[in-house]
């Protein structure tokens, strides 16, 4: 579903796609992002928001939504009454399945041939993998480690070995049974967004005034130990979701450095005269969604668990969609000078949404192993426990130099999987 529109002084108009779009955390970016661009912008500029979902009706589902939302949003802010929403928010829904990878291409061909450039990309659509919980851990850890166990639980429990349907058909050059295997979480969560910003590169780069934004969506669970690079598809892992998280900080945080350079633009190579596109990480700190399989009842004991844990003093529960949404869309709507003087200043950083204990959100710097708040040396010495994940330590020198060689094995791995798979899918086509 699409409303169109004329284009003129494309300087104003703003082009923002939104994977995974259809519920919670997605969802919520979109009502988001829908309320401070009215909020901050003057009535001269527009908002295309591209919505993707997995099938038409979700698709349809939600634009119906967002309209409504936009109506209430109106309705609200007396000040917008005399300047038509329709006229600044513009509503396109798009079906994309990511663990299908001819279905992000054919995403990519629709966008290319339909828009005229993309201001910023968010990569939340995701899958989790999880499966049930280890309650005797959970009840433990719980009463002896309240809230950190809440905040960077230890007791979920995930399917091992999850895999895509086949990619290319049984009748192709490449059978079923010698294809290569994707593992479904890691697909979900990176590769089919990876495949889909090579696609959109282009439309990355064509803005005239800043260059292409791409946030990934992350997670406070994206531990150190997770991720193999001997197995980064998570193929072998009981962690798999946790795996693609970290993963996506390596290499969101790593496409800054100089040794990744010619691998980052491999995948986002920038048209002649044009700026390569800027990646971030953020994440919506701890809220309620419909990722983790558990009982009605259990949902709102552990809902109740989440404000206990931030009446505690943990500045990551932000409990609603809504409120850890405030990262993804500061990032998006945040001038690009703001953006560039702070990561000038302190480094690249992964942005968090948190609030303080009576619910007021913001956005704050995230430790990484190996990279601490923005990869310099001594920046995260002395950080408060309730804000210091898993695994994480004072930033050495050692630390530093071992995440540059990962993100550079990582982005060597991730393209190097690239090219395979799209030559496999250009014999599939052939």
């Amino acid at each position: 579903m699409t409303s169109h529109h004329s284009e003129s002084s494309e300087d104003f108009h703003s082009y923002v796609l939104v994977t995974g779009a259809n519920g919670g955390l997605g969802y919520a970016i979109c009502c988001r992002l829908i309320d401070e661009f009215i909020l901050t912008r003057p009535s001269s500029h527009s908002l295309r928001l591209i919505i993707t979902t997995r099938d038409k009706s979700k698709g349809h589902d939600t634009i119906a939504a967002l309209k409504d939302h936009i109506f209430r949003t109106r309705k609200h802010h007396k000040a917008h009454e005399k300047t038509p929403l329709v006229a600044k928010i513009y509503l396109q829904s798009e079906q994309a399945d990511l663990c299908r990878l001819q279905s992000v291409q054919a995403l990519i061909k629709r966008l290319v041939q339909s828009l005229p450039k993309l201001d910023t990309v968010i990569l939340n659509a995701g899958h989790g993998g999880f499966t049930s919980i280890d309650w005797p851990l959970a009840i433990w850890s719980i009463l002896t480690n309240f809230p950190h166990s809440f905040t960077y639980p230890t007791f979920k429990l995930s399917a091992v070995g999850l895999v895509t349907a086949p990619q290319i058909s049984p009748d192709s050059s490449h059978a079923v049974g010698s294809q290569p295997q994707l593992g479904q979480v890691f697909c979900s969560n990176v590769f089919g967004h990876y495949l889909l910003l090579h696609g959109l590169a282009a439309l990355l780069s064509n803005s005239s005034v800043t260059p292409g934004r791409i946030i990934w969506i992350t997670s406070l669970e994206a531990y150190e130990s997770t991720l193999s690079t001997s197995d980064l598809q998570g193929l072998l892992s009981s962690s798999a979701y946790e795996s693609s998280k970290r993963l996506t900080d390596v290499l969101a945080l790593s496409s800054t450095l100089e040794t990744t350079q010619p691998l980052v633009r491999r995948l986002l190579p920038p048209p002649s005269g044009h700026r390569p596109p800027k990646q971030y990480a953020a994440h919506p700190g701890i809220c309620a969604t419909n990722m983790f399989p558990i009982h009605w009842i259990l949902s709102y004991l552990m809902l109740a668990g989440f404000y206990l844990a931030r009446w505690a003093g943990s500045p990551w529960h932000t409990v609603s969609a809504y409120k850890g949404a405030c990262a993804p869309v500061w990032l998006t709507l945040a001038s690009q000078d703001e953006l560039d003087d702070m990561e000038g200043r302190e480094g690249a950083g992964k942005w968090g949404s948190c609030v303080n204990r009576n619910g007021e959100e913001r956005v704050i710097r995230t430790e990484v192993q190996g990279w601490g708040l923005g990869g310099r040396i001594g920046d995260n010495v002395g950080m408060p426990k309730g804000r210091r994940p898993p695994e994480v330590e004072d930033l050495s020198r050692e630390g530093r130099e071992r995440f540059e060689l990962l993100g550079r094995e990582c982005w060597q791995s991730m393209e190097q999987l690239r090219e395979e798979w799209e030559g496999l899918l250009r014999d599939e086509d052939d």
